[in-house]
């Protein structure tokens, strides 16, 4: 039986590559203000390599790695019961979805957290609740051991499942990351915003620009 396990140390991780990204780009803008012929010769850093896995979205469809092939895509983790964040990052990831709608290039997925409740259809009413269109979003539900190795593993996202006696409310289940991760064309992680920062959306577009750019 999988557990939702080593979260804490994750933390560390997730926190160690968002000071390492942060730190990469300041250090990109600085080269590129002394030099200007710096400024698209920069690249993000690679910071893990995607493997193909098996899941299932809200179409009842499976979804796998190839799905994205020459795509660039933002990935988040959420789970439709959530009384905190969950409709905050929904709503943003829409709010980039609608911006890229005309660009077929781009592609978005949401993961659960509690694949035990969040069937297919459970995810399919969330995502209409949420003015998700499903042709470039997908809303993936499947084992524990699946999107423990896809989320936690390769996304380096965080997510534990909270002891009764530290949930506030009966919908307090699961501490996650609210990170949006940005996926490349090759299937690697290249990119880490805090979603519920100001001025996330213009950094989502940037860092997703500079890859369709790449």
């Amino acid at each position: 039986m999988v557990h939702w396990v080593v979260w804490s140390g994750l933390a560390v991780v997730i926190l160690a590559i968002s000071f390492a990204f942060v730190r990469e780009q300041q250090g990109g803008e600085a080269r590129s203000s002394t030099n200007p012929g710096l400024a698209k010769a920069g690249k993000l850093p690679v910071i893990s390599q995607l493997t193909d896995f098996t899941l299932t979205n809200q179409l009842d469809q499976p979804v796998r790695l190839a799905r994205f092939a020459d795509k660039v895509w933002f990935a988040d983790i959420v789970f439709t019961r959530c009384a905190g964040p969950c409709p905050t990052m929904t709503k943003r990831m829409a709010e980039l979805q609608s911006h890229f709608a005309d660009n077929p290039e781009v592609a978005f997925v949401t993961l659960t957290t509690d694949p035990e409740f969040d069937t297919p259809e459970v995810m399919k009413r969330f995502a209409r609740r949420h003015d998700a269109q499903n042709k470039n979003w997908d809303f993936l539900t499947g084992t524990k051991s699946e999107i423990v190795r896809l989320a936690v593993d390769e996304m380096k996202l965080i997510a534990r499942e909270k002891p009764v006696g530290e949930q506030a409310t009966p919908e307090d289940l699961f501490i996650h990351s609210s990170y949006f991760v940005v996926i490349d064309q090759q299937g690697r992680l290249r990119g880490v915003l805090e979603s519920l920062d100001e001025g996330w959306k213009k950094k989502a577009i940037d860092l997703a620009t500079q890859l369709l750019n790449e």
